[in-house]
């Protein structure tokens, strides 16, 4: 079931499964997403005037702000792009044009519609390039116009019988592949992006529809070409089309480190560029034209999500048309020792659970105790309490401090069960975390 055809509360509900806390981000993300849908049943010509309520999420590192924006596109299945409002500098100065950040976005769209046309076509693809495959196991008679004549005769049914077991995956023949076109990297100066994708868009036409003759395996050739089969029944033009749509109408962009840019009055005139950086950005928010390699395309539809710990600035120290662009403002709570544990404890893809996979595949199992988890929760919240908070991030750094003797010498310890419960956790850690001066470097 696409996201898109949710309700709020069952998007709240998956994005559960994967974040702690955070219901007050979580319900406006699922709002502006649910407001999208709401906004295709709306007849023309309103439908045009509806826009989407931009989000400005305020909190602390790695509470979870990234990774709600990035669920809520996986969820929806919509072009997602996230950066860094610092790489981008005003028109004039040295830098990234924030047009960029579309031509980027518009790219991910493409790569995502021709993931979904080459599913739709796979079956065909694989049918003509097992074809193609028996032409040269089994050479087919062929016509007066030198057509090959596929007939169905015993030989043709066993070879196929046996490329579709596999028997003869390894079998060498030389087939006819489609060459592939030079890969021209060319390295673009600051803000002349586009014209590079122009001239690499030039050279990607040299030597199309050329073929040339190889050698590999069974199983390699019928991986390529199942890709050049199914490259062939994909109308590009079509494809292309679909892709820009597809971005217009669904995509998110993650700003992150917005606060970044943002200058507060007493502190004016050590980054000549912040200000410009805000009012370049802002009739792309605001919505625009921008020029692609794929077409016009415009941003009136697509969803701006920006976020900031807004510790040295505060949102009102943005230009104040860029403020009145994110009307959706949102905290984030800092983690608690008990969401470290939900952490560690509840989400689909844990720490916990990466780690007992990881090393499973050396036959060492990992039995978590409740009493060890809550003890690494609390080492965790109490480190980032001393030194600088990074929020679930110190979670990775202290679950690799404890394994790290176990993981280096795991293939020692295979077919044991090795129980991490608090005095482990006491007898790796305590140390590094008791120790104020060696947990800044540690942990």
């Amino acid at each position: 079931m696409s996201a898109l055809n949710m309700t709020p509360g069952e998007i709240v509900s998956e994005l559960d499964k994967n974040i702690v806390g955070q219901n007050r981000a979580k319900r406006s993300v699922a709002v502006a997403l649910r407001n999208r849908w709401r906004r295709q049943q709306v007849p023309e010509p309103l439908r045009n005037e509806i826009v989407p309520k931009n989000i400005l999420m305020i909190g602390p590192t790695g509470v979870g702000k990234t990774e709600i924006a990035r669920r809520l596109a996986k969820l929806a299945n919509a072009p997602f792009i996230k950066i860094e409002a610092t790489k981008f500098t005003e028109v004039g100065y040295v830098g990234r044009d924030v047009d960029t950040i579309i031509r980027d976005l518009v790219e991910i769209s493409v790569k995502q519609t021709r993931d979904v046309e080459m599913r739709r076509v796979r079956t065909q693809a694989e049918d003509a390039a097992e074809d193609r495959i028996l032409d040269v196991l089994v050479s087919p008679p062929r016509n007066a116009q030198g057509e090959p004549q596929r007939e169905e005769n015993n030989a043709r049914q066993t070879f196929r019988k046996r490329l579709r077991e596999g028997t003869i995956d390894d079998l060498q023949i030389e087939i006819e592949i489609a060459q592939v076109a030079p890969q021209m990297e060319i390295m673009a100066p600051p803000g002349m992006e586009e014209m590079t994708e122009q001239l690499k868009g030039m050279f990607a036409g040299l030597g199309q529809d050329k073929k040339k003759l190889r050698k590999m395996s069974v199983k390699e050739a019928f991986k390529l070409l199942t890709e050049e089969e199914a490259g062939r029944r994909i109308n590009e033009e079509d494809l292309r089309t679909a892709a820009v749509f597809n971005a217009e109408q669904n995509g998110i962009v993650f700003l992150d480190e917005i606060d970044k840019i943002a200058t507060r009055q007493e502190h004016q005139g050590g980054d000549v560029s912040r200000q410009g950086v805000q009012r370049d950005l802002l009739p792309l928010v605001e919505g625009t034209t921008v020029n692609t390699k794929y077409g016009v395309v415009r941003t009136d539809h697509i969803l701006f999500i920006a976020s900031g710990a807004f510790h040295l600035s505060r949102p009102s120290d943005l230009i104040p048309e860029l403020q009145g662009r994110f009307p959706i403002r949102v905290e984030l709570d800092s983690l608690t020792a008990e969401d470290f544990v939900r952490i560690l404890c509840d989400t689909d893809s844990s720490l916990t659970k990466q780690y007992h996979a990881l090393l499973a595949t050396e036959d060492v199992t990992l039995d978590f105790t409740d009493e060890g988890i809550e003890r690494m929760a609390q080492l965790a919240f109490e480190v980032n309490e001393r030194t600088e908070n990074i929020g679930a991030r110190r979670l990775y750094t202290v679950m690799e401090k404890l394994l790290e003797d176990l993981s280096f010498d795991a293939s020692a310890s295979s077919g044991q069960t090795i129980t991490i419960d608090a005095a482990y956790v006491n007898n790796k850690l305590e140390e590094a975390a008791g120790n104020q001066d060696l947990s800044r470097y540690v942990l």
